[in-house]
């Protein structure tokens, strides 16, 4: 299979079209288009929402704790609990992009990349509130009586339903779908089957196979069975990666006041650090931390509203606060874990040849921070199995949301079909790493922003009167608002 793929993918054709859409990723998620987008829609949200993020923080924090648990309810057609719905919105924030792009940005954009991964995350944090609140505005229940919503809905229904509105929603399920539910999926399962292979030398067709396996288990059982997994493995991986990482930074205490003054002095100047690695310029930095930060916590482009929509709550801005404490925790908790535990271990002194270039990318960086400081060889299998949950609770995140836009365009006849292809995407992605693949996935995962953005700004307006009534205590009225 391995060899057949490949040389079809060594046709002219599919040369030309990586060729075009790497081009054209380097525009999309350049400092020219998304970036300011994504940006000034979060620094408009936070204006015209009175700095939501701060002010209702506290409440967000409540809800979390409040609401926490390993076993919830049932989820059902009905829709599922809060919490559940925040776990599998970070199932899908917290993925590869908390490790993989996270050592991206910091090698690539230098330190000063984090301070700018912050400022776009706090930004953020005021657009996944808006979004999560437009979800639960504009949720309906499909023929066969499930809740559904999501961009979809709030493009067509928010826009007055007609052509053009339709078209934005339909162009934003398509890209999604193929970003998230088919290419990003194998995307995913390429870096478990890599991870796996390099700590236990396990062939990836096997990973391949057992993660079609179980992942294919969980979609059969539909949304109770994804809520089910979400509440109790996303904590789980949570916690047993914090508690690790924080033990390695608490090692290494003593550099980090380093660490900050590396982050925040490269962040508005091109020093050199980390001994031959020339400085980054300004603008570096700021796009490669702006930009991995967005592509982890995906704040903007369209994809954790699908879970919050779903959530069982009295008033949308119940929910659209725990879309604040999403960002928060995938940016400011977990990814900069990764950080410190690598820039604090001192490895990245020694990364970096005579002419600035590093030896070491990626996943590799984490596993040597864990392995020198902290575990020793066990380092590396730790990070593999950090990884795999990583990786896997994003499967399971991505296709709910690729489900709900398959329910928007086809209905529910069209889930067995796109069941069955996500677990052939899972299947083949473990085996084969491809970059057509990769930066298809970065292509329509920028795409599919757009129509997102334009309707999130057209109905701001929305998300400002339903936090102003809730702010006076009026009752909530769907009927009304809409």
């Amino acid at each position: 299979m391995e060899s057949t793929l490949e040389s079809i993918l060594a046709l002219p054709f599919f040369e030309e079209l990586l060729k075009w859409t790497t081009q054209a990723n380097s525009f999309l998620w350049g400092t020219k288009f998304l970036i300011p987008l994504l940006c000034g829609t979060g620094i408009f949200f936070t204006l015209r929402l009175g700095f939501v993020q701060v002010s209702k923080f506290g409440m967000a924090c409540r809800r979390l704790f409040g609401n926490f648990s390993l076993f919830g309810e049932a989820a059902g057609k009905s829709g599922m609990t809060s919490f559940q719905a925040l776990t599998t919105a970070i199932a899908a924030q917290v993925g590869t992009g908390n490790l993989v792009g996270a050592m991206t940005a910091l090698v690539t954009g230098g330190p000063g990349a984090i301070f700018w991964m912050w400022v776009a995350a706090f930004f953020g944090m005021a657009t996944n509130f808006g979004e999560a609140c437009l979800a639960q505005l504009y949720k309906e229940e499909d023929e066969t009586g499930q809740v559904v919503g999501g961009p979809a809905y709030y493009i067509s229904r928010g826009l007055g339903n007609g052509p053009i509105a339709k078209f934005l929603a339909g162009f934003f399920a398509i890209a999604i779908i193929l970003a998230l539910g088919f290419m990003g999926n194998m995307v995913q399962a390429n870096s478990i089957s890599d991870a796996f292979s390099n700590a236990f030398h396990i062939e990836p067709i096997i990973v391949g196979i057992g993660l079609a396996i179980i992942a294919g288990a969980i979609f059969m059982g539909g949304v109770k069975r994804i809520a089910a997994v979400t509440e109790k493995l996303v904590p789980v991986m949570a916690i047993l990666y914090m508690v690790a990482g924080l033990a390695l930074i608490v090692m290494n205490a003593s550099h980090i006041p380093t660490v900050f003054a590396q982050i925040f002095s490269c962040a508005f100047s091109a020093k050199a650090v980390w001994g031959g690695a020339a400085g980054v310029a300004v603008a570096t930095a700021a796009r490669y931390g702006i930009a991995r930060g967005l592509f982890s916590n995906e704040a903007g482009m369209g994809s954790t509203p699908h879970a919050h929509a779903v959530a069982k709550v009295n008033h949308p801005v119940e929910q659209g606060v725990l879309g604040v404490i999403a960002v928060f925790i995938d940016t400011f908790v977990v990814l900069n874990i990764t950080i410190f535990t690598v820039m604090s271990s001192g490895i990245l002194d020694t990364n970096f040849n005579e002419k600035g270039e590093p030896i070491k990318k990626g996943i590799v960086l984490v596993q040597e921070a864990f392995k020198s400081h902290f575990m020793g060889e066990f380092g590396y299998t730790f990070i593999a199995i950090c990884l795999l949950f990583f990786a896997f609770s994003t499967i399971i995140g991505w296709y709910y949301f690729g489900e709900t836009n398959i329910r928007y365009l086809f209905g529910a006849r069209g889930l067995r079909p796109y069941q069955l292809i996500v677990v052939l995407c899972i299947l083949t992605g473990s085996c084969l790493k491809i970059d057509l693949v990769w930066e298809l996935t970065d292509f329509f995962n920028g795409i599919m922003v757009i129509p997102n953005l334009i309707a999130l700004l057209l109905l701001s307006g929305k998300v400002a009167q339903l936090l102003k009534e809730y702010n006076e205590g009026k009752p909530f009225d769907r009927n009304r608002l809409r």
